[in-house]
C-alpha cells in the first residue's frame, strides 16, 4: 500500500476559505496564509492577508476562527519552511 501525500496550511501559501459569516450566510477569505492566532483562552484562528479581491481591504490581515471555517480552497501552496527546525537539538528542562 502506497503512503499518501499529507496537506498541511503553510505560510506564504494562498488559500480561499469559506467560513460562516452570520445567519445564513457564507463569508469568502482568500489571500496569503500568514500564521495562526490566539482568540480568548482557547480558540485559534488563521490570520490571511487578504488579496486585491477585497478593494479596501487588500493586504489588511483578517483572523478566520477555526470553528467557522466550512472548506479551503489550495490555490498555490507552499513548501513548508520548518526544516530548519527539525535540525535542533530538543532541550529538556526538568
Amino acid at each position: 500500500m502506497s503512503k499518501k501525500a499529507e496537506m498541511e496550511v503553510t505560510v506564504g501559501s494562498e488559500y480561499k476559505i469559506m467560513s460562516l459569516g452570520g445567519k445564513e450566510n457564507v463569508l469568502e477569505s482568500e489571500g496569503i496564509f500568514e500564521g495562526y492566532a490566539t482568540i480568548g483562552m482557547d480558540e485559534i484562528g488563521l490570520l490571511m492577508r487578504l488579496n486585491e479581491k477585497y478593494g479596501d481591504m487588500n493586504g489588511k490581515i483578517r483572523i478566520v476562527p477555526l470553528h467557522v471555517i466550512l472548506a479551503i480552497d489550495v490555490l498555490d501552496a507552499k513548501p513548508d519552511d520548518d526544516s530548519e527546525d527539525d535540525k535542533e537539538m530538543p532541550h529538556y528542562v526538568g
